[in-house]
């Protein structure tokens, strides 16, 4: 099996890496002149028409990779045995922060070679694109001067460099990425390339736009500013998408982002218009080269519709005095998530579109039926959240979900020490890890790290009732003593206070658990595809671009081809074709991805039977007061000072030659941490850094 999985990432890699290659030579003059007319010959069919060539070299190596990957993913899931988790000794190297620095972040090593690569690549583009232009300039007016028509060119050039950018664009957003998986990312990682490819993309179409107006006014032509062709391109579609991606551009600035997240929010949801008009802007031709990104984010966000459809049993809320909410959901035994894995959650109530990520507090392992997230209460939803739990006694609360989305694997557990660091809530994220690690306490086979130190920061005292969720709702005995074997240390800092007002364990009277009432229609949590879901996410890709390809087949054959055999290349409508073409993409997405999660959903269903949890807080109460008492023992509490990072992470490097550090908070703490496990002292300090604000 291992061999077969090697050469599975063999050929994985070369389709990959030929994908590339043909990015490569796209503007060359020798794709241009020599391959571009031999590839026309033999693929440009009947049935494709100029779709033909950027159909096999540029679509179908991509969906190939996604469908193959799928399997990859499945039988990898299926057969992996149960050992040690191992990491690439490798990878740290890449993985190391070389860059850290506003607005960038922390940058690693590996980040800043695919930045550079991509870069270069624009670069290499817009150099060849313009290489070959200048060579063979056309001219587009009575009079034109050559500069003018060279001015023309460089604006146009730049359109196609930004076309390149949207072939990656959506690759990093698409939350149930093979793709994603495949090179060790999960969405909320990789969300900072999509800003990144966003920012550049904005850029070179704005540059391309404004050239564009500026060209036509120096050449008296301002009134094509209004044409809408019927036989090439739409200026006025091209017009229209620079303009919402202006608004949305503009409101994605992080600034505004943080300050006022529901408007970005809300623009953002214009996207839909921005794709549409950008596809009818750019033509048939070019939106084959962007269209994998595209096709394989519908299918996720189509997916993330449908399981967001489905009311989730709420079994339980506990409510703490630092403003904190935990829910606690009913979930399928068989739903499997790995920690620190996002779930995304919607309260009707309160606003019908927002939808929020949260880290996901519980153990798949200890937890089989329940599946718990962290909410703190810092923006309006949430305070609004917790005001409705909080005031008149509720039964239900109405919530749909989308997720969870995670790692592949716990990488954190084959490090021999762990540094945990943590800022005010971002300690959500360590309580699925210690979780985890208590749970691994268990399983003698297998390594953890030897010693564990969670180091959190909290502004109050009453921030301290947060560590009381380090261990379940529904606690046992065995997990309670588990926690203290775990060799873990919690060092808890007071940074607005010189004196605690009260002890942590003392702080139950302030702590209050609601449960509530099942609900005939609410289901548990569970994956959209059920089990073996990267198998049926192979079977949606692969039949829906293959869906699409039939009905784009038959259309241009039967219908397009014999009206541009009568009437010439330019008798069909050229926006019509590009309508057609969305509109076979969304019909293959929607009949495929359909069918695949009814049936499945309706084969769960079968199997699958509800277990309610009939609860009491009465039976859980003598189990909360050991799961506290643990908690205190291994915790230290300082007040009026913030931790010595640089310290404590430089004693810890001094203890071991293999030590992992997770922080999680503050940009400026993530920063200082970033900074000096960077630093040439910290070599055998590893940096795992995690930031779910955008």
């Amino acid at each position: 099996m291992e061999h077969t999985g090697a050469l599975v990432r063999m050929v994985m890699l070369l389709v990959f890496v030929g994908w590339l290659f043909m990015w490569i030579m796209l503007p060359t003059k020798t794709y241009k002149y020599t391959w571009s007319l031999s590839l026309s010959k033999h693929l440009n069919s009947t049935y494709f028409r100029e779709q033909g060539t950027n159909l096999v070299l540029f679509s179908f190596p991509i969906m190939f990779l996604a469908s193959l990957g799928c399997l990859y993913l499945h039988f990898q899931a299926k057969n992996a045995p149960k050992r040690n988790f191992t990491r690439r000794r490798w990878l740290d190297f890449w993985k190391r922060p070389l860059i850290v620095m506003n607005p960038l972040g922390i940058v690693s090593t590996m980040a800043v070679v695919f930045s550079v690569l991509s870069v270069a690549l624009l670069g290499w583009s817009l150099y060849n694109y313009l290489h070959v232009s200048f060579g063979h300039l056309m001219m587009h007016g009575v009079g034109e001067k050559v500069w003018q028509a060279r001015f023309r060119s460089v604006s146009l050039r730049l359109g196609y460099i930004g076309n390149i950018t949207w072939a990656f664009l959506f690759f990093p957003v698409t939350r149930g990425s093979s793709l994603l998986r495949l090179v060790g990312l999960t969405s909320e990682s990789s969300i900072k390339y999509h800003i990144w490819l966003g920012h550049i993309s904005m850029v070179l179409f704005a540059l391309h736009s404004v050239g564009f107006i500026i060209y036509w006014g120096i050449t008296d032509q301002m009134e094509l500013m209004k044409e809408w062709s019927k036989t090439y391109l739409s200026n006025v579609a091209g017009e229209i998408a620079f303009v919402l991606a202006i608004i949305m551009w503009v409101t994605s600035i992080r600034r505004v982002r943080q300050k006022m997240f529901e408007i970005f929010f809300y623009v953002h949801q214009t996207y839909l218009l921005y794709v549409f008009f950008y596809i009818i802007h750019v033509g048939v031709a070019y939106f084959c080269l962007i269209l994998p990104g595209i096709f394989l984010f519908l299918i996720d966000r189509y997916l993330r519709f449908l399981q967001s459809q489905t009311r989730i049993r709420l079994i339980a809320a506990r409510l703490l005095p630092c403003n904190v909410i935990e829910l606690n959901f009913s979930k399928l035994a068989g739903l499997e998530y790995t920690p620190t894995s996002i779930l995304f959650v919607n309260v009707p109530s309160i606003s019908t579109l927002q939808w929020h990520p949260f880290t996901v507090t519980s153990n798949a392992n200890t937890e089989p039926e329940m599946l718990s997230i962290v909410i703190k209460c810092e923006g309006t939803w949430s305070h609004k959240l917790y005001k409705q739990l909080s005031g008149s006694p509720i039964d239900s609360l109405q919530v749909s979900v989308e997720g969870p989305y995670g790692p592949a694997a716990p990488h954190f557990l084959s490090y021999e020490n762990l540094v945990l660091i943590s800022g005010g809530s971002g300690i959500t994220p360590f309580i699925s890890i210690i979780r985890e690690l208590t749970f691994q306490q268990l399983n003698d086979n297998r390594k953890i790290p030897t010693n564990v130190l969670l180091v959190c920061a909290f502004k109050h005292s009453t921030d301290l009732s947060m560590l009381k969720l380090l261990l379940p709702l529904t606690s046992n005995t065995s997990t309670t003593s588990n926690i203290s074997q775990t060799n873990l240390k919690i060092q808890a800092y007071i940074t607005r206070e010189t004196e605690q007002q009260q002890p942590l364990e003392n702080t139950d009277s302030s702590l209050r658990t609601i449960w509530f009432k099942p609900m005939p229609n609410d289901m548990p949590v569970s994956a959209p595809l059920g089990p073996d879901s990267w198998l049926w996410l192979c079977v949606i890709i692969s039949s829906s671009f293959v869906l699409f390809l039939i009905f784009l087949g038959i259309l241009i054959r039967y219908h397009i081809y014999p009206k541009e055999l009568a009437g010439g290349p330019s008798a069909y409508n050229y926006t019509y074709k590009t309508l057609w073409d969305m509109f076979f993409v969304c019909a293959s997405v929607f009949l495929a991805t359909s069918f695949v999660f009814f049936w499945r959903k309706k084969e769960n269903d079968k199997k699958e039977t509800m277990k309610v949890q009939n609860l009491e807080l009465g039976e859980t109460g003598e189990i909360e007061s050991c799961a506290d008492l643990s908690v205190v023992e291994t915790t230290s509490i300082h007040f009026g000072h913030r931790p010595d990072l640089k310290k404590i992470l430089m004693e810890n490097n001094k203890k071991s030659s293999d030590v992992g550090v997770v922080v999680c908070g503050p940009r400026k703490m993530r920063h200082e941490v970033a900074k000096i496990c960077s630093s040439k002292q910290a070599n055998n300090l590893h940096l795992e850094s995690m930031s779910f604000n955008w």
